[in-house]
């Protein structure tokens, strides 16, 4: 008889998750943010080099066309803010290829959320605010370091300055794999992942800022008052080593993503990776206008694992992937 039909967390974790999920729901309506429902499936794919869109082929009135999973619900999210709708909060079903582990899920809940007229230091706070409350204790306090502080503490080197060759090199040592021939950004994801990243959030709400250029991705960019070297206006929080959530000052420049949409496909082509379709739909929403503000998604899944003190995540999913 097969077993693996049962689900992959307990019916008492499930419950514990609905309590989680029911108090996120009370955090946003006492702040007057509403939540919303977008679709899963969109014409536009997530361009960003480092994740991996699913696609479909559906059959609409135009045909047979190519659909794309939603790596997160932001492109929709931010169409309904063009429209008008003020700050609004989504728990959507996101999709990403390839991530399966023990803190991924090719399937996963986003807590997303946007606040029109919102700086990102508030809503950095808002971020750890909602985080102390899900936790059934304390974290500590919320402390915050710029990103190439952390590189100059914990690597000895700079990583705006630093070259590509030493950035190689120095990545290819603690990854135990030639990196010589990586990216600049990549060597530099690795070095934060190996070496910075378990660092963070221990004893703490760690707070990064100040990301590379490079990385901004939907954010705005500005100039780094050292020495005037453009950084992403975009920030990470990180517990236990664990990020838990990736903010963003927003980018409403149509014009800008257009060219940062090219960018990435550009950069695919290089990396023989496949392009993804650009949701012109998106570009058409910031041409009529998106209120300046911030926005942030926060890995929902990730935070009811450590509010429950639960190892992996599909320990606190109903039916993991690729177990479903």
């Amino acid at each position: 008889m097969m077993l693996d039909w049962q689900p992959t967390a307990t019916l008492e974790t499930l419950r514990a998750r609905a309590r989680l999920l029911a108090e996120v729901r009370a955090f946003f309506a006492e702040r007057d943010v509403w939540e919303v429902e977008t679709p899963v499936l969109g014409h536009g794919g997530s361009t960003d080099v480092q994740l991996a869109s699913l696609k479909v082929d559906a059959t609409t009135p135009e045909g047979l066309e190519r659909l794309w999973l939603q790596t997160s619900p932001e492109f929709h999210m931010k169409r309904l803010l063009a429209a008008g709708s003020g700050a609004i909060f989504q728990l959507a079903k996101s999709f990403r290829d390839g991530e399966v582990g023990r803190r991924h899920n090719i399937e996963f809940t986003m807590l997303e959320w946007y606040r029109p007229g919102f700086s990102l230091n508030q809503l950095i706070e808002e971020t750890a605010a909602l985080i102390i409350r899900l936790l059934p204790q304390s974290p500590g306090p919320v402390s915050r370091y710029r990103y190439r502080d952390l590189f100059r503490e914990y690597l000895a080197v700079d990583p705006f300055s630093t070259g590509a060759a030493v950035l190689g090199k120095l990545a290819s040592k603690h990854a135990g794999t030639d990196m010589s021939e990586e990216s600049r950004d990549t060597c530099l994801d690795l070095l934060m992942s190996l070496v910075i990243e378990p660092r963070l959030g221990q004893g703490e709400l760690s707070v990064v800022v100040d990301y590379p250029a490079s990385q901004a991705a939907l954010a705005r960019r500005h100039q780094d008052p050292e020495d005037g070297v453009w950084v992403a206006s975009r920030f990470e929080l990180y517990l236990k080593g664990l990020e838990l959530a990736n903010g963003y000052d927003e980018l409403t420049d149509a014009e800008e993503q257009r060219a940062r949409f090219g960018e990435d496909n550009r950069e695919r082509r290089t990396l023989g990776l496949p392009e993804v379709d650009v949701d012109s739909r998106l570009l058409a929403a910031l041409e009529h206008g998106l209120p300046e503000g911030a926005g942030v998604a926060l890995g929902i899944d990730r935070v009811i694992q450590l509010a429950l003190g639960k190892t992996h995540l599909k320990d606190v999913l109903a039916f993991s992937t690729p177990s479903c």
